[in-house]
Formats: C-alpha cells, structure tokens, sequence
C-alpha cells in the first residue's frame, strides 16, 4: 500500500503522514455554528474531512475523529467583531437559544447522514467544555493575557510567529485591524468576553473577568486538547479558517504549552493543518444573508440526489476551488447513475476479498496512488469507473475491488438504486404512476406506427415538466424537469 502523503498548510509542502501516535490517527475538524441551516459549501468542508477519515482507516490507521458543533462565541464576524451569532438570531427568532442550537445541529446533523459522511468519535458540544475553557483560559491569563472592559484578550506579541499559518502578519506583528478601544496590538482577540453592563445573553457564565461567555478560538483549542490531546495529528477546517480562527488558535495552544515558536510543526497543537478550498456559486447564493441560499434540502427539492452532490466535490480536489453550477450537478447525477447500473449489475454477486487478478492491477494501483497522494480523488474516481468497466471476469472479485475503492470514496453504489435516484422535485404535480401509464400507451403507440398519438403523449407529458428520453443510454427513459 502506497505511503500517505498530506498537504500542510502550515509549512505549505505535502508530507508524509507519520503519526504522533504509532498506528493511530487524531483528527479534529472545525464544525458549524449552529445559528442557521449550513450551505453546501459549509458541507464541502466536511465531505473533504470525511474522505480523509476514511483514507486514514484505509490505511489502517485507528482514527479518532472529532467534529465540534459550535453554540456560543461565535462573532458577526470572523476577525472578533461584531454580536455572537447564536445570540443575535435568538433575539431576531425571540427564541431560547437553546432551542435553536439543537434545531440547527439535528438539520446539519440530517446533511451529514444524507452525504454518506461517517460519524466521528465524538460530536463535541462547545457548552458542554465551559470549565474546561475556564480552566484553560486562567493557565495562559498571567502570561500571554490582558484584561479590558469588554473582556480578556489574548497578546499575540507574547508568542513566537504569530500568524505563520496564514502568511498575512506583516513586520510589526499586525495582521488586520481590529477597532476595539484599548487592545495592545490590532490582531489580539478575545479569550474571554464580558457581558456588557445592563444587558442579559442567554448564554452566560460566572468567571475570574466577570460573566459573560468564552471566545470562539478559545473552544477549539480546549476541546482538541481535551479530546485528542497536544500534540494530535491533524486538524482540518475551511480555507477561511486559516486567516484568523486557525492562526488564534495555534496561538493559544502555543501558550498553553509553553512550547515557543513553530519551528517544530508539533509545537502548533497538531502537527499537520489541512484546508479545503471554497465553493463558488456565481450568483451569490451561497451567502446565506441571500433568502434562499442553497442548501442541500433545495437540491433535493429540485429533484437531486444528495449523493451527486458529493460526487460533484469530489470531482474537484479539496485545495481547487469547486464552481457550483446545475448543469455541473446535472453531470454529476448522470455520472453516478452510470456507476449505480454498472455496480447493480454485481449485486447479487458473492463479496469477498480483495484479490490480485490481471485486470485489476492497473485500476487499484492508480486509485492507491491518487488518494494517497494528497487525496486524489478525481483520479481516484476514475480508477474506480476503470475497475467498472472492466469485463469478462468473475463478479466477485469485481465487486470486491468496486466495494474497497467505494469504501474511500462513499458513494454507497451497492445501497444505491435507480429508484432511490429518481427522487421527485418538490414542484412536480404528477405521479410516477401517470408518468409510467402515459410511457406504456406511447410505447404502444410507436409500436402501431401511430406517431401522431406518440407525439400527443410526449407533449402532455412535456407540458407537466417531464422530459422523455428516447434511447436513453442509461435506461432512464425519462426525468422530471
């Protein structure tokens, strides 16, 4: 089996995988904040952490995988200004917080399961680690800390290569620049931040600096100490991250350890950072201050399955950025209808292991070497269509070789069926039923010749939004529109 070798965005070189730990892998991977249902750019970013799970166990790494849900301390905006989200959408609903957390976390929970992504380890709840921050917080406070009015804020100039990750700290240590009165260098940011005096946050804590409530870099660092500990394997997040969240974070777990600078990669929290890249939808729907931006459930009420969704990013590796548009998801359904007919052709086939066969060995050692290179999986993708295609061997074996490489990538081919497939726009007002009906009377009509009463069916049906696909290769023979 082909070596791993990973992408650091910390050193900006791709690396061989070696474990912290002999035979186990520690993965933490950033979450959402809860406060809104996520976009299916915010799930390109876990899709990309799951085929790197999965490529870990493939490997035989035992893996420990945490994912974060985030319902508190997350700011308006990124760079520590502005309202915490979850209180601000609490206020503008006049609901409990509480209730919108696990609202939001049951939807983007419901995402996860429908993308195929496996479960982590541990789903870690930030409100459940709030001692644990406190704790944190009071072991770096004397040290690299100050107190103002509005909180305690973090003093970069106190570590080593502040922002090293993001490669944006110019001469004077200043990366952005923050407008809260008092702070001793503009990229400090919040560790602890104070209740203002005559307001009331439903998420609220007593603390050494006053109530209020915890920072949203000060969650990560404690909850992937707590869970995996210093130094864990790697930590993986939105390219976004790398700007300000990650670099924060490293910051804080520099300090916590005592550890100085970077130049040991261990010396960061986790020894290798991993960001995918964005999502780009050119109509601008992917911010959801849009009205209806695009979530996954708006993909399956326009009749897709969740699943060519996933296949669409991984046709595009995790560091390119991936264009969003419908006719790219139209080509990704049709590609994994194609995969589907070819593996349900094996279903009834026998599994068992993996064997070397002649015919294999080109497929499984083009797939090998893609994911493990940096996690290839376009060309990944396409050994698994060559080991398709592949005839005149036994059907176990085939499948065997089929369910090893779907294993990695998750596409579920021998769960999925071209029933499951069809899935019926939200806006259709015909049944399949009458849709099949009409078929049946077309087909009998073509079979008389009756071309005149062929055509009639064909523009009825066109007329309720389904398009009839004559000598569709993919036996499909027809969709709705």
């Amino acid at each position: 089996m082909t070596d791993l070798k990973l992408f650091n965005s910390l050193t900006r070189e791709i690396e061989p995988f070696v474990p912290v730990h002999e035979g186990e892998a520690r993965v933490y991977t950033c979450g959402p904040t809860v406060y809104n249902y996520p976009h299916i750019g915010n799930m390109r970013a876990y899709v990309f952490a799951d085929i790197l799970g999965r490529t870990l166990s493939h490997k035989g790494f035992d893996l420990t995988h945490i994912i974060n849900i985030t319902d508190v301390g997350h700011l308006t905006d990124d760079a520590d200004e502005g309202e915490d989200k979850m209180e601000k959408i609490a206020a503008e609903k006049a609901q409990s917080i509480w209730d919108i957390a696990r609202h939001y976390t049951e939807a983007y929970w419901a995402d996860v399961k429908a993308l195929g992504i496996r479960q982590p380890a541990k789903w870690s709840i930030a409100t459940d680690y709030i001692e644990e921050m406190l704790d944190f917080a009071k072991s770096i406070a004397d040290k690299h800390c100050y107190e103002l009015e509005s909180g305690l804020y973090f003093d970069v100039s106190t570590i080593e290569d502040y922002g090293r990750l993001a490669r944006a700290v110019t001469e004077d240590g200043e990366g952005r620049i923050d407008t809260v009165e008092g702070k001793r260098n503009a990229a400090d940011f919040a560790i602890w931040r104070k209740t203002p005096a005559g307001e009331t946050r439903q998420m609220e804590w007593n603390s050494p600096w006053g109530k209020g409530a915890p920072g949203w870099h000060l969650e990560c660092s404690v909850m992937g100490e707590k869970l995996l500990g210093f130094p864990f394997d790697i930590h993986t997040g939105g390219i976004d991250h790398r700007e300000i969240h990650h670099p924060n974070e490293i910051a804080q777990n520099q300090a916590f350890c005592g550890c100085g600078g970077l130049s040991e990669a261990t010396n960061s929290g986790a020894r290798i950072w991993m960001h995918n890249n964005f999502l780009v939808e050119r109509s601008g729907k992917m911010s959801k201050s849009s009205g209806e931006f695009l979530r996954l459930q708006l993909l399956v009420d326009k009749g897709y399955h969740p699943l060519a969704y996933r296949l669409m990013c991984l046709q595009a590796h995790y560091r390119s950025e991936l264009e969003f548009s419908w006719e790219g998801l139209d080509a990704a359904l049709t590609r994994l209808k194609r995969m589907v007919i070819a593996a349900q052709r094996l279903v009834d086939a026998p599994s068992q292991p993996v064997a070397e066969h002649p015919k294999f060995a080109a497929p499984l050692t083009k797939f090998e070497e893609a994911i493990s290179d940096d996690l290839g999986t376009p060309i990944a993708l396409t050994a698994l269509e060559d080991a398709l295609a592949v005839k005149k061997v036994d059907a176990g074996i085939k499948r065997a070789v089929v369910e090893y490489m779907d294993a990695v990538l998750g596409l579920s081919l021998f769960d999925l069926t071209r029933e499951a497939l069809r899935i019926r726009p939200k806006t259709a007002t015909i049944t399949e039923a009458e849709i099949e009906d009409a078929l049946t009377r077309r087909k009998a009509a073509r079979a008389e010749k009756d071309f005149a009463a062929s055509d009639a069916i064909r523009d009825e049906l066109s007329a309720k939004g389904v398009e009839v696909m004559d000598g569709d290769p993919l036996g499909w023979e027809w969709k709705l529109g």
